[in-house]
């Protein structure tokens, strides 16, 4: 198993990618922080992990507010001893199919304050913990539509493409601390997020939702390409990865 004795951190991780991704960690090995603002997800993934025979503990947090991020990483740094990993997949999509003369700025700083800002805390308050291993991987989820356009939603679009920027940054700034950092930009996968969208548009184009959805990919294949980012067999992998 090639994450045996590394601690990793997975936020969102109560559904989607980020449940796919903490329970193909725990499956590798990982004991896993599953973190998520949905205090009852977490305790599922938690409890689907353990009836696999994985090491899983549950945190809930509101990854836009620093105050709880820096708590979350301070409680998960303590009782685990360090952090080897993170996949931070917390995030939203609002807005779906709405103009952007019509968009409201209400709409738009939640989604920027989940999607992009929530990246920055997470990879803030991760990186002192890696430092105390000298080493460590950070994985943020970005998207296809926010690298090479097509979003549903101005918002989530423009706050995906931040997250991307911000792994570029990131992975220039933290590698000579021996921290990796990448952007993973999925593509149509079959999420609860994704599918209400999908069904926003089959409703508007008065089509079966079963049809558009068609063809989206499964969350576990994410899900094992961020287990295999955050081990060490990945070592050797730089930048920017594109899924289907």
């Amino acid at each position: 198993m090639r994450l045996k004795n590394k601690n990793i951190v997975v936020t969102g991780g109560a559904s989607g990618i980020g449940r796919a991704a903490a329970q193909c960690c725990a499956r590798e090995g990982a004991s896993v922080a599953v973190v998520d603002l949905d205090g009852e997800g977490v305790e599922r993934a938690v409890r689907e992990i353990e009836q696999r025979g994985g090491c899983a503990n549950g945190f809930r947090a509101d990854v836009k507010e620093e105050n709880q991020v820096r708590d979350l990483f301070d409680t998960i740094g303590e009782a685990f001893g360090h952090i080897d990993g993170l996949i931070h997949a917390a995030g939203i999509l609002e807005g779906a199919l709405v103009p952007v003369d019509e968009f409201e700025e209400f709409t738009w700083d939640r989604v920027i304050d989940i999607n992009l800002k929530g990246s920055f805390l997470a990879a803030k308050y991760a990186v002192p913990w890696m430092k105390k291993v000298g080493k460590g991987v950070i994985v943020l989820i970005a998207s296809g539509a926010g690298v090479k356009g097509g979003s549903s939603s101005v918002a989530y679009g423009s706050s995906k493409g931040g997250v991307h920027g911000l792994s570029l940054v990131l992975a220039a700034q933290l590698g000579h601390r021996n921290i990796r950092v990448h952007g993973v930009c999925p593509g149509g996968i079959e999420t609860p997020l994704k599918m209400r969208v999908v069904q926003k548009q089959a409703d508007a184009a008065g089509r079966d939702v079963a049809h558009l959805a068609a063809g989206l990919g499964d969350p576990e294949g994410v899900g094992n390409i961020l287990s295999f980012l955050v081990s060490d067999a990945a070592d050797y992998v730089r930048g920017t990865i594109f899924t289907r």
